[in-house]
């Protein structure tokens, strides 16, 4: 029998290993249970995220990690496998002196790949909807107030005076989404940078804005679909309000008509988000009858806009009391993203729904891998005594 040749085994020799060959595998000396080191499997378009570093992990002590791309977000699943995965390093980790022992560990004198250890299971990503609540719960705690526009310019360190208050890293931190998302999720609350802050601008003070705004295109004979916005800041900045704050109007209940242009850009105001705020803010008090609703509402809206009940979708529940028909606010914005959340909360407020009642208040709900169909069938019961009639949703 010939002389057998010591070769350095690791994870190619099992790699590379040829049909109807075998390698033996042994012990590596540090053989270990080495819960730091865990099994992955990835879906082939994230590996370059992966191999690129271009991935986090988000998320508090008490809540389960997500992994997060630049534009996605990903719960971590650990599933068991029932056959053993013996984990072998690479040849190049192996020092002279651990290749050596591995292979003594061998009875027959040949090489062996060292096992380090044997895994129970690998994590699997499964893309999520990014968890935002979280993000509204955090830019509530402290919103911008009226109080606060005399000395918005005083730029304050960080400390016990900043309370409430969050900049890009600590959302960052604090919020199990990608950026990309959480750009998404700050634009949906109309969240603006203040002194490196991220702010919610309360609705007294975007009360006061807009009016004010409306007030000055009455003056100056403005066209509500052609503002310069270089004489609009002038003026609301002379009329106390910060640079920052009137273009932020603009641009919550407004959109840029010239967007290429480099001179003055002009703004045209949004008819529906306007009629939306008056709305909202008759409603705050509580419910009112309808015909009071609808003539007081008339009466704020600007001229020359046209206020309709569509507009209100997903804003407010109509209810019948006896002959008289009521209105109360209930905005899909104050409820949660998560589906089993969000249909218990409607369910409560109403047992029973019809479809073009509930469609608004669902229809913003993203569950990767899951249609509005399938939300259905998840979360409610659905009856319909005839074809002719409209289908009646309860909680399942």
């Amino acid at each position: 029998m010939g002389e057998q040749h010591y070769e350095r085994l690791g994870a190619e020799a099992v790699l590379n290993l040829q049909p109807n060959s075998c390698v033996s595998v042994v012990y590596h000396p540090d053989f270990g249970p080495h819960f730091e080191l865990l099994l992955l499997e990835l879906d082939e378009k994230l590996l370059p995220d992966v191999l690129g570093q271009r991935v986090t992990l988000r998320g508090q002590p008490e809540e389960d990690a997500v992994l997060c791309t630049d534009s996605k977000t990903y719960a971590i699943k650990f599933v068991t496998t029932s056959n053993s995965v013996f984990l072998i390093p690479p040849s190049q980790l192996l020092s002279d002196e651990k290749a050596k022992d591995c292979d003594e560990e061998c009875k027959d004198g040949s090489s062996g790949a060292p096992v380090i250890k044997v895994a129970p299971g690998n994590m699997e990503l499964i893309e999520v909807a990014p968890r935002l609540d979280r993000l509204k719960l955090l830019l509530s705690e402290n919103r911008f107030g009226l109080s606060e526009m005399s000395n918005m310019e005083i730029v304050s360190d960080r400390g016990m005076g900043n309370i409430g208050l969050y900049s890009w890293e600590d959302l960052v931190e604090k919020v199990q989404s990608s950026d990309d998302e959480l750009r998404l999720g700050l634009d949906a609350l109309s969240a603006i940078e203040i002194n490196g802050y991220w702010r919610i601008v309360d609705d007294k003070c975007m009360d006061s804005v807009l009016s004010m705004l409306l007030h000055n295109a009455v003056l100056n004979d403005w066209p509500l679909n052609a503002l310069g916005e270089k004489e609009v800041l002038c003026m609301l900045e002379s009329d106390g309000f910060p640079c920052k704050i009137a273009s932020h109007c603009l641009q919550v209940y407004g959109s840029r008509v010239n967007k290429d242009s480099e001179i003055d850009s002009v703004w045209k105001l949004d008819e529906r988000k306007v009629c939306v705020h008056f709305a909202k803010q008759i409603l705050r008090d509580g419910k009112i009858k309808m015909e009071n609703f609808m003539e007081e509402w008339a009466h704020k809206i600007p001229s020359g806009m046209q206020a309709s009940l569509e507009m209100l979708e997903g804003e407010i529940l109509m209810e019948k009391l006896g002959i008289e028909t009521w209105v109360n606010a209930f905005s899909v914005s104050s409820l949660p993203s998560n589906p089993a959340e969000r249909f218990s909360i409607l369910f409560r407020e109403r047992p029973k729904w019809e479809w073009k009642d509930l469609q608004p208040y669902i229809r913003d709900l993203r569950v990767p891998g899951l249609s509005s169909e399938g939300l259905l069938l998840k979360y409610t019961r659905r009856t319909q005594p005839t074809l002719d009639v409209e289908p009646i949703f309860s909680a399942r």
